[in-house]
C-alpha cells in the first residue's frame, strides 16, 4: 500500500453537494449538535485517533465531525459497500476527516478501505456490523495494543462481539451501543420501520396498501417494519423461532406462521434477523409470481442468493435497485438491492432525528470507554444508563418536553421495603 494518510473518494467535486446534506442532517440533530459545543470547549478526545466504519451518509458524517471537534484525528471508512454517499464522503474528506469510501467498490477495494483504516492506529473505534474489530483480531494483532475500546452499532455486530469474548479472544473493552434504551426504542423500531419503506417504495414505485408482508423476525427492528406495514395498509405475517418473541407479535395483531406457510402468501417480504438463508431454497418455488424480497439485516446473507440464482432460469435487472429472477414454474421473484440494506441502499436511511440519539450515545460511550477501559478490561458492556439516560433527557429538552422529578419523599419510599 501507498500512504495511508490522503482521503480516498470518488469524485471531490461531489462536495457541496455533500456538504448541503450534512448541514440539513445538522439542523435536525439538535442533541449531537449540544454535545457538540460542549465538547468544542472541553476537548476530551484530544490526543486520541479514531478510527469508525458506519454506514457513509451524511448523518454519519456529522457524528465524525462531532468526534473531530472533541479533539480527534478522525478515519472513517464504509460499512456496507452499496451504502456510502459519494458526495457525502466528499465534503467530509474537505473538513478535516480522512475518508476511505466510495459507493459500489470492487470487493477487493473495499476490503483494502478497512485496511487503511485500522493502519491509521486508532486507540478507538466504533464498529458497524464487527468488520473492524474482526479484522484487528484475525488478520492485523499487530495493531490491537494501542486500542483502547470501541463501540459497536448493531445486532449483527453484538453477536460477533460476544462470540468473540465467550472464546475468549477479544482484547479490548466494546460497548454495545445497539442495546442501549435510546437506541432499540427508536432507532431499531421507528428509524428501521420508517427508512425500510422509504428504500421499498422508492426501489420498487408500487402500493403497500392491500398488499401481504411478511416479516422475517420479530426483534425490534422487525417490530417497527411490521408496525410501519400495518399503518400503511398492508396485512402482515411474521415469522419467528423465538415463541416469546412469536407470542408478542400474535398479541400485537399480527399473523404469525412458519416461513413454509407464509412463502405462498406473501407479496412484499422483509427479513430483519440478523441470521443467514432466513429466506432459502425451499421457499422459492412457493412464492407468488412478482414476490419482492427486500432485506433490512446488515449482511446480504438472510436471503439466499446463491440458491435463488441456481433457480432461476433467466435474470435481469428491472429498475435499478431491482432484478427479477424467473424461476422454472414461470414465476418471478424481485430481489431489492442485490439483497443489502434496502434503507440504505434504495433509501437515504434512518431519518436525521432518530441517528440524533443513537450518535449521541456512541460520542458519550465512546469517551466513557476512553476513560474506564484499564477497569472494564476485554469484555462487551451495555451503556451505562445515566448516557441512556442524558440522551434521553437531552432528546426532551429539544423537544420542549418537561417531565417531572421525584420528590425526596418518593425516592425513599421507592427505597424502602415499608409501605
Amino acid at each position: 500500500m501507498d500512504s495511508i494518510s490522503e482521503s480516498i473518494v470518488r469524485d471531490r467535486s461531489l462536495a457541496p453537494e455533500g456538504r448541503l446534506k450534512m448541514d440539513w442532517a445538522r439542523q435536525h440533530m439538535p442533541v449531537l449538535e449540544r454535545i457538540r459545543r460542549e465538547f468544542l470547549e472541553e476537548q476530551p478526545l484530544a490526543g486520541q485517533r479514531v478510527a469508525i466504519s458506519l454506514h457513509l451518509e451524511a448523518k454519519t458524517a456529522r457524528l465524525a465531525e462531532v468526534l473531530r471537534d472533541a479533539g480527534a484525528e478522525v478515519t472513517i471508512t464504509g460499512s456496507n459497500p452499496l451504502s456510502t454517499k459519494d458526495d457525502v464522503a466528499a465534503a467530509l474528506a474537505e473538513s478535516g476527516v480522512t475518508v476511505y469510501a466510495k459507493y459500489d467498490p470492487e470487493p477487493e477495494e473495499y476490503k483494502e478501505h478497512l485496511l487503511r483504516t485500522l493502519e491509521t492506529r486508532p486507540n478507538l473505534i466504533i464498529d458497524d456490523g464487527g468488520d473492524l474489530v474482526s479484522i484487528l483480531h484475525a488478520e492485523r494483532p499487530d495493531l490491537l495494543e494501542q486500542v483502547k475500546g470501541g463501540c459497536e452499532e448493531t445486532t449483527t455486530g453484538i453477536l460477533r462481539l460476544r462470540a468473540l469474548e465467550k472464546s475468549g479472544e477479544l482484547k479490548f473493552p466494546m460497548i454495545a451501543v445497539n442495546d442501549a434504551f435510546s437506541k432499540f426504542l427508536f432507532d431499531n423500531r421507528y428509524g428501521t420501520g420508517q427508512s425500510v419503506w422509504d428504500g421499498i417504495n422508492r426501489a420498487t414505485n408500487l402500493v403497500v396498501a392491500g398488499k401481504t408482508v411478511v416479516v422475517v423476525g420479530y426483534g425490534w427492528c422487525g417490530r417497527g417494519v411490521a408496525m410501519r406495514a400495518q399503518g400503511l395498509g398492508a396485512r402482515v405475517i411474521v415469522t419467528e423461532v423465538d415463541p416469546i418473541k412469536a407470542t408478542e407479535a400474535h398479541m400485537d395483531g399480527f399473523t404469525v406462521m412458519s416461513m413454509e406457510e407464509a412463502a405462498a402468501l406473501g407479496e412484499i417480504f422483509v427479513t430483519v434477523t440478523g441470521n443467514k438463508k432466513v429466506i432459502s431454497e425451499r421457499h422459492f418455488p412457493l412464492m407468488k409470481d412478482g414476490a419482492v424480497l427486500a432485506n433490512a439485516g446488515h449482511f446480504d446473507v438472510e436471503i439466499d442468493k446463491i440458491a435463488l440464482e441456481e433457480q432461476a432460469v433467466d435474470k435481469r435487472r428491472v429498475r435499478r435497485d431491482i432484478t427479477e429472477y424467473q424461476l422454472e414454474n414461470g414465476r418471478r421473484i424481485h430481489l431489492l438491492c442485490d439483497g443489502r440494506l434496502v434503507n440504505l441502499v434504495a433509501g437515504d436511511g434512518h431519518p436525521a432525528e432518530i441517528m440524533d440519539m443513537t450518535f449521541a450515545l456512541q460520542t458519550l460511550s465512546l469517551i466513557y470507554v476512553m476513560e474506564n477501559h484499564e477497569k472494564i478490561g476485554p469484555h462487551v458492556l451495555d451503556v451505562p444508563y445515566h448516557i441512556d439516560e442524558q440522551v434521553a433527557n437531552y432528546k426532551l429538552h429539544s423537544l420542549g418536553v418537561r417531565i417531572d422529578d421525584l420528590t425526596s419523599d418518593q425516592e425513599a419510599y421507592l427505597g424502602s421495603w415499608r409501605v
